[in-house]
């Protein structure tokens, strides 16, 4: 290890999204590679007669009972050539080019797959569970950490909310990996929406950009592929 590097966490969580707005796939470990976590946002809805715009995807914004559609790949460790399969709110489970998921999510919808991730900015995210907690405090409510979305939750050594701003520009060893801190994640309304009832809280949002100009959390990209898992100590480097 540099011996200016040092310790800041350790990852107690990781998330990907096999369907861009669908529920996230909880893991113990994944490989990382230049495009972000094996599998992540590799399927995206788009909806009817906006296929040209600039942001055509079928989200929770528009739908927000996505979040109770559950995606997983039928064998995680070779999603290259596993299908995604979804859980449906109701418990049926469909491929997810099946037409019946397809028509069940609204008219004109269609379901799309890419090489490498439907993402909004960068392929990687991370947040600290002392940045979740501060938030909560400010908004009086316990914050499930999916109302942000991450890849990679990490619990600070230092126990202080907000730490994952001072890493922008840095480069993190996270496990068998390494991760460039690109920019500060900046947050639209869909962090109000509770991802187990689907309630809107304006009072999220707001508290964000009252409170820390807009912006929860870190956008990163991969500067060494490897495998992360849970349990993995966060360095950064000098």
């Amino acid at each position: 290890m540099n011996m200016a590097a040092h310790e800041v966490g350790r990852v107690v969580a990781l998330w990907r999204y096999p369907v861009k707005s669908m529920a996230a796939e909880p893991l113990e470990a994944v490989d990382v590679s230049w495009h972000g976590f094996a599998g992540d946002r590799r399927w995206a809805f788009i909806r009817g007669g906006v296929e040209r715009s600039g942001f055509p995807w079928l989200t929770i914004r528009e739908k927000p009972e996505l979040r109770h559609y559950r995606p997983s790949f039928s064998d995680p460790e070779r999603v290259a050539a596993s299908p995604v399969f979804v859980r449906t709110p109701g418990g049926r489970e469909h491929e997810v080019i099946d037409p019946e998921l397809v028509a069940e999510l609204g008219p004109g919808v269609r379901v799309i797959k890419q090489d490498v991730g439907v993402f909004d900015t960068f392929p990687l995210s991370l947040i600290s569970t002392q940045t979740i907690k501060a938030l909560g405090a400010i908004v009086a409510v316990e914050l499930d950490p999916q109302r942000f979305r991450p890849n990679l939750l990490i619990d600070v050594t230092s126990g202080e909310p907000f730490q994952e701003d001072s890493w922008v520009g840095s480069v993190l060893q996270i496990g068998g990996i390494r991760m460039r801190v690109d920019k500060r994640d900046g947050r639209c309304v869909m962090v109000n929406i509770d991802p187990a009832s689907t309630e809107s809280n304006p009072a999220v949002l707001k508290a964000i950009v009252h409170e820390r100009d807009s912006r929860l959390g870190v956008y990163g990209s991969t500067v060494q592929p490897g495998r992360v898992a849970v349990g993995d100590t966060v360095v950064v480097e000098g």
